[in-house]
């Protein structure tokens, strides 16, 4: 898998799989270009986690913004493409202090994402992957995270102990809307 170049080791990790009654190629396609929007689960979720950051600030239009597809929402969020094998598998990456109560995510080129070592940060990797069987294919999200120093690690493994439920609920509604998606294909 293309997350073991970026991310061969991690303090945490989280895998979630399901099998899809549909080619590779258009598994891919319709993961790579799922709206979040759509599940009010999801909405629900992002919404609580950002919480922390509205406290003390002013609201100055709109809510949260949408920003279309899953992959275009995480661009613009800061992520950044690491690497892609069309219609096949994808890895996305970021540094961040996801403990904060305001995260920011800060996209580092590939060219600098393995090395990345500055102490205080977390760096991590999620890839979408999906491989073809005999009844269709079978789709995985993986989540990966390294720390850089003893200190991060703690404040991470703190904030993974809360938060990682609802990560993996979101995945698992991921999951949910693409296999919805594909049952409802022409």
């Amino acid at each position: 898998m293309l997350i073991d170049k970026y991310l061969p080791r991690y303090d945490v990790f989280a895998r979630h799989s399901a099998h899809v009654n549909a080619g590779a190629a258009v598994a891919y396609e319709k993961l790579r270009a799922i709206d979040l929007n759509r599940s009010r689960g999801i909405r629900w979720l992002f919404a609580l986690r950002s919480l922390p950051s509205r406290f003390g600030r002013r609201r100055s239009g709109p809510g949260s913004p949408r920003y279309g597809t899953f992959l275009e929402s995480a661009l613009a969020q800061g992520w950044t493409l690491l690497e892609e094998v069309q219609d096949r598998e994808l890895v996305m990456g970021t540094v961040t202090q996801p403990w904060k109560p305001v995260v920011k995510f800060l996209g580092v080129p590939a060219s600098q994402f393995i090395a990345f070592a500055e102490p205080g940060f977390a760096k991590i990797a999620w890839s979408i992957a999906v491989q073809p069987d005999a009844t269709g294919s079978l789709v995985t999200l993986e989540t990966r995270v390294l720390t850089t120093d003893t200190q991060s690690r703690r404040r991470f493994r703190r904030y993974w102990l809360v938060f990682s439920p609802f990560i993996k609920l979101i995945r698992r509604l991921i999951l949910t809307l693409l296999q919805r998606d594909l049952r409802g294909r022409s």
